[in-house]
């Protein structure tokens, strides 16, 4: 019987010292961008933060004359009286809110059901040369769309829809009262057409990133094209929709020259929409290059504080409100 010979296994080597790295390593990390990618990154979002608490402290400082004056009362203050020294904020936020509402009462409904029929309806080169065309209305500069409000906008308004309104509406005391042309109503109906390729562009791409399986799974249970995209599609999408009206609600809030050129710039507070009332922007614009005094200009500038506070506030209602609405999807059977 032949003998096995067993060799000895080696004895395990003793770890060296580690590798140092050296300039070509470096450089191909560098290369690969790994090194520089996170600094620069965190630079550019610290960057953004800083930008915006900036804006904050610098809008707070020079509204300081303001602030010691009349306190948060110029926030609940309906006097406006350069001349006289009295300052209050409250008809410009008055007109700001009552215009955006109106152009988001008129531009939700019409900007999510024409993002239904781009996206759900339409034929697909259809669908395109209309999403196109529409996205050039958020292109146009407000000033256009100002003129456009002034020579057409107002004289359909004064000609037709202010006297259906009031001969239909005309026991609501939003619907009492002279209509004049420049008023709540015309600013509305501009900023409505403003905003509308918001919500249509964004809500739009919203619903087309709805899984293809979602739709094919209720048409295989039996329901028809329209089922599918009220019952199926536009729940998934909310969250998306919702985003875009907000987004419009934003830019609602923010419009000066259009809203300008067609609210009548009066600064008071009316319950008719026939009425002319006064923005935030609008007022900002107007006023600043000829504000005189300390006091003057710390009161637009306080204006302008209430303003980027009040498009925070409401963003942030957005990012509660979506949040919300995505955690009850996920826990719904």
């Amino acid at each position: 019987m032949a003998s096995t010979t067993y060799l000895p296994r080696p004895a395990p080597r003793a770890p060296g010292p580690a590798a140092r790295p050296t300039f070509r390593s470096f450089y191909e990390q560098l290369r690969g961008g790994d090194v520089i990618a996170y600094p620069i990154t965190l630079l550019c979002a610290t960057a953004i933060l800083a930008i915006v608490g900036l804006l904050i402290v610098e809008l707070w400082i020079h509204s300081q004359p303001t602030v010691q004056k009349f306190g948060w009362h110029f926030l609940t203050t309906t006097t406006w009286d350069p001349n006289g020294g009295q300052f209050g904020a409250l008809p410009f936020i008055y007109g700001t809110c009552v215009t955006s509402f109106v152009a988001l009462l008129i531009a939700v409904p019409l900007g999510v059901a024409a993002s239904i029929f781009l996206a759900e309806m339409a034929p697909p080169k259809l669908s395109n040369v209309l999403t196109f065309l529409i996205e050039l209305l958020a292109a146009v500069p407000s000033v256009i769309y100002g003129l456009i409000g002034i020579f057409v906008l107002v004289p359909l308004i004064r000609g037709y829809l202010a006297p259906a309104l009031k001969g239909a509406f005309g026991f609501l005391p939003i619907f009492q009262g002279d209509f004049f042309g420049v008023s709540f109503l015309s600013a509305g109906l501009v900023l409505s057409v403003m905003v509308v390729p918001f919500i249509i562009s964004v809500s739009r791409e919203v619903l087309l990133a709805v899984p293809v399986e979602q739709r094919e799974a209720a048409l295989a249970l039996g329901a028809t094209k329209w089922e599918t995209t009220w019952q199926v599609v536009i729940p998934y999408a909310s969250t998306g929709i919702i985003g875009s009206i907000f987004l419009a609600l934003a830019r609602a809030l923010g419009e000066t020259m259009a809203v300008t050129m067609v609210i009548g710039n009066t600064p008071k507070i009316a319950a008719s929409l026939f009425s002319p009332g006064y923005s935030i922007a609008a007022v900002i614009a107007n006023e600043f290059a000829e504000a005189s005094g300390q006091l003057y200009t710390s009161s637009l500038i306080f204006l302008g504080l209430v303003l980027f506070g009040l498009t925070i506030v409401i963003n942030a209602v957005a990012r509660l409100f979506i949040l919300a609405t995505s955690r009850k999807r996920s826990v719904s059977p």
